[in-house]
């Protein structure tokens, strides 16, 4: 569009924003691109000059469409690219009133730093409707995510500072492309086409060795400092990079940002010896954690082929994370030296299950689970190996209850236990299964009898758990709610209670925990649990809005307060207008 001044980027009140001269404005293009849906249309031209991008029409809802609009939008005005968001600059200065987080000089990224633009980042992804929190599939990756942490500890890769200043944490996205990233502070994107795809907890686990190196090397904070002073640029287009994780194949750390005689090789996108460096300790993360060092080989393999054919986006991981010769030679040669169990061993029943989970969740429309249902149906299963048959069986049976079903989900269901009993992980995911499609179905009773019989969770050591697992948890906290019953609620409430204490970073228990004292006409403690749903979701605002709301509650209640539970509010709110007014100076 011509020559323009000053950009900055900031996802101040999810807004992106771009300041042009008056003479290349270009406020045609916004009313072109704005005339079909006025009301809708997320473009705003201010008296100033600004041009605000809103990708929220709320606070609470993102629109898709208002975000390709956008993205359109910048491409018009020469800031993004759709494939990488890449910031065109010819004459480019930056400026040092940028509302963006302050880093120093732009040569050092401390680790308190990156936490802050990672929480930014995670803040506007939680917020996403793609942002997906499955307990099942949650809770299997973490049963891979938790024993590379803890061997990352163990080595040494994680310094005892990063380890408390950091998230580390998963989060998964409804998306079919098989991709996985890491984000600042201790965050991770995972793709539902990635775990579809990987055929063993092996696999997966190279993959998320991999990206947990690149933030344990500091390979952000070094990439951001790389730059000097062009670090505002590089931290507006991660965060609007981000922001669009979950709808462009491209985003994550595959986004580019410009800057004048930079390649698109230089920026964001890892180097090349950053890639060999997360794939060396990365590989060493994973055989320490007690995964097969044939699972990163194997995984290599798969890309590998994947790169050979015409990419149809489908892999965006390889854009992001380009195969080499020696990367693969080098993978090839420690894995022969590496100590290892089976070679190419088969699909286990469990992962079987959780891949298809994953297919079904990744593309719920009707069509596709359509399809499905046909593919099952047109299948010889006893021709196929029993992890397919596992697959298709479990696929077929979610699939089946989405669509309610439930005549051929039963079904599916009951071939499926009886192919996996033998199998306790396997035989647990069906009884999940089993309990869920129960639910979905309105039968309270049945899914409680289902749920009750679900075999045991062992612990490493080889005996059973006595605390419910997450999956089981939630499960048993809907089925109260559905069935209504005090002692069930009164019970599935304690149990929350137990869990959040522990995990006080889990919005999704404390929702859950916010509707049982609901259920029990415990307003007040179901409004402070409902805060706390904010606060895990780092929106300040919502959770001061809901303590005030509280505390107006607490004033009207005269003598009938629960006078422990207004302190505990009184004294939240303090705690989060810190972190509000924390937040609010970051910007």
């Amino acid at each position: 569009m011509g020559e323009f001044g000053t950009v900055v980027v900031t996802v101040e009140k999810s807004l992106a924003l771009a300041k042009f001269t008056e003479r290349s404005c270009p406020s045609r293009i916004i009313r072109s691109c704005c005339r079909s849906a006025p009301a809708n249309c997320p473009i705003e031209l201010t008296s100033t000059g600004f041009i605000l991008i809103n990708f929220f029409k709320s606070n609470r809802t993102l629109a898709p469409v208002n975000k390709s609009v956008a993205a359109i939008v910048l491409v018009a005005f020469g800031v993004a690219s759709p494939v990488s968001l890449q910031a065109q600059s010819a004459s480019l200065p930056i400026s040092s009133s940028s509302q963006l987080p302050t880093l120093g000089d732009g040569s050092d990224m401390s680790s308190s730093d990156e936490r802050r633009l990672g929480d930014r980042i995670a803040r506007e992804i939680y917020r996403d409707p793609d942002y997906i929190d499955d307990p099942v599939l949650a809770d299997y990756v973490q049963g891979i995510w938790q024993p590379l942490l803890a061997a990352a500890r163990a080595r040494g890769d994680m310094s005892p500072e990063l380890d408390e200043r950091f998230a580390w944490e998963i989060m998964l996205g409804r998306d079919r492309t098989v991709n996985a990233f890491a984000l600042p502070g201790g965050y991770f994107g995972v793709h539902l086409g990635l775990i579809a795809i990987v055929s063993s907890r092996d696999e997966l686990a190279s993959v998320l060795g991999h990206e947990l190196s690149h933030v344990t090397q500091r390979h952000i904070s070094r990439l951001i400092a790389k730059q000097g002073q062009q670090t505002p640029w590089m931290i507006g287009a991660m965060i609007l990079g981000a922001l669009a994780a979950s709808k462009s194949a491209d985003a994550g750390n595959a986004l580019i940002v410009g800057g004048q005689a930079v390649t698109a090789q230089n920026q964001l996108n890892f180097s090349r010896d950053m890639e060999r460096e997360a794939d060396r300790v990365g590989f060493g993360v994973m055989t320490q954690a007690g995964f097969e060092a044939q699972g990163f080989v194997s995984m290599f393999d798969k890309l590998q082929q994947a790169s050979r054919l015409n990419d149809n986006g489908a892999y965006p991981y390889l854009r992001s994370h380009p195969l080499t010769t020696e990367r693969i030679a080098d993978m090839q040669a420690r894995q022969a030296l590496a100590p290892h169990g089976p070679v190419n061993a088969a699909t286990t029943l469990e992962h079987a299950m959780v891949a298809a989970r994953a297919r079904v969740l990744s593309n719920p429309g009707v069509d596709a689970l359509r399809a499905l249902l046909v593919e099952a149906s047109g299948i010889k299963l006893a021709t196929l190996a029993p992890s397919r048959q596992a697959s298709v069986l479990y696929g077929a049976a979610l699939a089946a209850s989405r669509l309610r079903d439930f005549g051929n989900a039963k079904g599916y269901l009951e071939r499926l236990t009886a192919l996996v009993h033998a199998d306790a992980p396997a035989a647990r995911l069906a009884k999940l299964l089993e309990a869920e499609i129960a639910l979905t179905a309105g039968d309270a009773a049945r899914a409680t009898a289902v749920l009750a019989t679900t075999p045991p969770v062992r612990s490493a050591a080889g005996g059973e758990t006595a605390a419910p697992r997450r999956p089981e948890l939630f499960l048993g906290a809907q089925i109260a709610l559905q069935s209504g019953q005090v002692a069930a609620v009164s019970g599935a409430a304690q149990r929350l209670q137990s869990w959040v204490a522990a995990h006080p970073r889990d919005a999704q228990a404390w929702q859950l925990l916010s509707s049982a004292y609901g259920a029990q006409g415990q307003t007040l403690r179901a409004i402070r649990a409902n805060a706390e749903t904010q606060v895990a979701q780092l929106d300040y605002v919502a959770a001061m809005d809901r303590l005030k709301a509280a505390q107006d509650l607490v004033r009207q209640g005269g003598g009938k307060v629960d006078h422990i539970e207004a302190s505990i509010i009184d004294t939240r709110r303090r705690q989060v207008a810190v972190l509000l007014k924390e937040q609010t100076l970051d910007r």
